[in-house]
This record gives structure tokens, C-alpha cells and sequence, in this order.
């Protein structure tokens, strides 16, 4: 019972579920409409198996540190062996870009390159601080983008996807604020790694200052949607709470940036971030094409 915990603890299911979610959101964005068929399928199993590898790998190369950060995860608790991790990644990498090559060539250049940028950053871009900040961004607005692919045979098809940008931005900065956020939670950790995060350069001040900035510019692009007639009346109601939640967050965090409170904000805002996911969903569902 215990391999099976850490097993689903490694995958981080409800990462993997939001990164699933967010390819039909970007199908469902891109075509105004979600498809109950096999591309669907397809993608949201791609962007949850490779979600699910490298979560894994992450913590595979991540388990020195997490031996002080988060001494209770499966690996450096030893629940699942170093071996059977890479293992467990390996076979949710291969099945996710099977899933993905199932689906189109466009869709499986989309999956590798996720997965490379994903891997890069477990290996060595966590050491470069705001930079390995925006490769993790980058890993999650590209299940948006795989989404706007979905029925698509080549790239010079660009149909729909001009308004998929704007809420691939508002992924990118949402989840940026999170990543500095991580920084000033995981700072005693890093120092082990030399990890050259904006709290452990600048300060836990200063990263909180800019970790609020990315939430800002998220908060300000959620307009955008709205005013410029890409949704429906109803991603109102979902937006407000997930732009609200933002808000307090940022409070909460400016007035104390300690670990504890760090930790406390960045569980915090993935939930407003899973709340945004449904804004979308619900604001594109009566959108006529």
C-alpha cells in the first residue's frame, strides 16, 4: 500500500489532471467546441502521461534536495527506489508520446519538445533561477497549445490559435508567480544546489515583489477574453473568484514571506489557476464557431 501511495504521489495527479484538462481547454478555445473522439482522448492522456514524467524525473534528480526541502516524498523517503523512478518516468514518457504520434506529426513535435524543455529543466535549469522559472511556464501553457493542434496536419495552419495566445500568456505568467513563489518556500534546499532563485539572490522580499507582478499581468490579460468577445457570460462568475483569489494571494504573501507562507500562497494558487481553467471552459462553451 505504501509503493502504491508513492507511486500516485510521484505522479502528482492533480497536476496531471489540470494538464490534461488544459488541452481540451485549448481545443475547446482553439475550435470552440470539444470533441467527444479519439484526438481528444488521446491528447488529454498525452499531456497527463508526460505531466506524470516529469513530475517524476523532477523529483528523481531533485532527491538530495528534497532530503531537506520535503524529506517525505516517495524517493528520498525511500518508498520508490531511485531505479524504479526512472523506470516509472520512462514508461509514462514513452506511452505519452506514443498517445501523442496517434494523433498527428504536429502534435508529437509539441509533445517531444515539451518533454525536452520539462527534462532540461530538472537536469540543469532549476540552477538558473528566473530562467528555470520560465521553462516550467513554458511546460505548462504548451498543453493549451497542444489543444489548438489537435486537428491540425501542419503548422502553417494557424486557424483559431490567435486567441488561444492570449490565455496561453495568462497560463505562462500565472504559473511564473508560482515558480518565484516556490523559490522563497524550497530556499534552505536550494542553497544545497546553489539554485540561483530570485529569493536566494535578491531576497525573500524581492521575490515576493515579483512573484505579485506575474500575478498581476495574469490578472490584467483576464480582461482581454472578456472585452474582446472570446467568451461567453459565463467565464465571468469563475473568473472574478480566480482573479479575487490572485489578489488575496498577493496580499497574503507581500505581508509575510516566510516558508511557511510561501508554501501556504503557492497551494493557494494553483487552486486559483484550476479555477481559471474552468472560467474557460465555461466561458467557451456557448460561443458559437
Amino acid at each position: 500500500m505504501n509503493k502504491a501511495v508513492g507511486f500516485l504521489r510521484l505522479l502528482r495527479p492533480v497536476n496531471c489532471l489540470m494538464m490534461g484538462g488544459a488541452v481540451l481547454v485549448g481545443e475547446l478555445i482553439s475550435y470552440r467546441n470539444v470533441y467527444p473522439d479519439l484526438p481528444s482522448l488521446l491528447g488529454f492522456f498525452t499531456s497527463f502521461l508526460l505531466t506524470g514524467a516529469s513530475m517524476t524525473a523532477n523529483d528523481y534528480w531533485d532527491r538530495q534536495v528534497d532530503k531537506v526541502n520535503a524529506p517525505d516524498r516517495p524517493i528520498p523517503s525511500g518508498v520508490i527506489s531511485e531505479r524504479t523512478g526512472i523506470y516509472y518516468a520512462s514508461l509514462m514518457a514513452v506511452i505519452g508520446l506514443i498517445t501523442a504520434l496517434l494523433i498527428s506529426l504536429p502534435c508529437l513535435i509539441i509533445a517531444v519538445a515539451a518533454l525536452l524543455v520539462s527534462l532540461a529543466y530538472s537536469f540543469r535549469g532549476k540552477e538558473a533561477g528566473l530562467v528555470g522559472n520560465f521553462m516550467v511556464s513554458t511546460c505548462v501553457a504548451i498543453p493549451l497549445l497542444f489543444g489548438g493542434f489537435l486537428y491540425k496536419s501542419s503548422f502553417s495552419d494557424f486557424s483559431g490559435l490567435s486567441s488561444l495566445l492570449i490565455f496561453i500568456f495568462m497560463a505562462f505568467f500565472a504559473n511564473t508567480g508560482r515558480e518565484i513563489t516556490k523559490g522563497i518556500a524550497d530556499i534552505e534546499g536550494d542553497k544545497l544546489r546553489n539554485v540561483r532563485t530570485i529569493a536566494l539572490r535578491w531576497g525573500t522580499g524581492t521575490a515576493s515583489v515579483v512573484a505579485v507582478v506575474f500575478y498581476v499581468l495574469a490578472v490584467g490579460l483576464s480582461v482581454f477574453p472578456w472585452t474582446e468577445g472570446m467568451v461567453s457570460w459565463l467565464y465571468l462568475p469563475f473568473v472574478l473568484v480566480a482573479d479575487a483569489g490572485f489578489v488575496a494571494s498577493s496580499f497574503i504573501l507581500l505581508r509575510e514571506y516566510s516558508k511557511k507562507n510561501a508554501i501556504r500562497v503557492k497551494r493557494m494558487i494553483l487552486l486559483w489557476m484550476a479555477v481559471g481553467l474552468v472560467a474557460y471552459v465555461a466561458g467557451g462553451i456557448w460561443i458559437q464557431p
